[in-house]
């Protein structure tokens, strides 16, 4: 069975095969409309890493210096795995603008990756969140479905806040 995921069909022994690289071409005009600022990129899939990698000049937050280098502005393309997004990784003082490549299915690992940047400590007055959203495609199913999450989370919050006013 072959299976694709954006721009990439694995095919039956889980080789990737590149179709075509227009999601790349829109990575990189939101990247430079950015003017230099410093922009995180968030990815789900490997091989997306590997093409990005490949294609940009990019490091990808892993360990505590890259943390430190990022919000000393030293690194102008970031790269994020939102599963390694924990709660509690402060980004805030790098950059203010995320550019997600990939959607997840997570409500938990989107908000918590945006919380990254969007938190306390944060010098600019807005965070700029980017969709890279085909349409006709899966991630307007994905976007669908974290929306739906979302509203029925804040309704649930709403309702238990309600409760113990």
């Amino acid at each position: 069975m072959t299976c694709i995921i954006n721009d990439v069909i694995y095919d039956e022994e889980r080789n990737t095969i590149v179709l075509h690289e227009r999601k790349l071409e829109i990575l990189e005009d939101l990247l430079e409309a950015q003017n230099g600022k410093p922009v995180l990129v968030a990815y789900w899939y490997k091989h997306e890493g590997e093409r990005i990698r490949k294609r940009f000049e990019v490091r990808e937050i892993c360990t505590d210096k890259d943390i430190s280098d990022w919000n000393a502005g030293k690194i102008p393309i970031a790269l994020i795995q939102p599963s390694s997004a924990d709660h509690g990784l402060n980004l805030q003082e790098g950059g203010s603008t995320i550019i997600w490549y990939t959607m997840p299915w997570s409500l938990e690992l989107y908000q918590q990756t945006n919380a990254r940047l969007w938190r306390q400590g944060q010098n600019s007055d807005t965070v700029v969140i980017h969709h890279l959203v085909a349409a006709g495609t899966i991630d307007e199913e994905i976007m669908s479905a974290l929306d739906s999450k979302d509203r029925t989370q804040a309704a649930m919050m709403n309702a238990v806040k309600a409760r113990i006013n």
